[in-house]
């Protein structure tokens, strides 16, 4: 009867142990998740950023191509041709 009772308390303390443990790695789960969605926030801004730094890049590539000379007169074109498709499917998307 003793080597029961014994069982029984020493499944009572592993079980509490078992308990104890799931509700910290609970928190600590709702913790990271609240991180990650933050993180997730911030790599959307910063991606975001990096496109615009990108558009601004292009449009200064332009901008000193329409500066430099006529031999990049051509390239401008193009540059500024791929501009006007970009913006007519950009307006194609807000008429739709």
């Amino acid at each position: 009867m003793s080597n029961t009772s014994e069982a029984i308390h020493l499944l009572e303390i592993r079980l509490k142990d078992l308990l104890s443990k799931y509700e910290f790695l609970k928190k600590e789960n709702d913790i990271l998740l609240q991180e990650n969605g933050k993180l997730q926030i911030l790599l959307s801004e910063r991606e975001e950023q990096l496109q615009e730094q990108k558009k601004q890049f292009d449009l200064l590539k332009v901008a000193k191509t329409i500066e430099g000379s006529n031999k990049d007169s051509r390239n401008t074109k193009l540059k500024i041709n791929a501009l006007i498709r970009e913006i007519d499917k950009c307006i194609t998307l807000l008429n739709a």
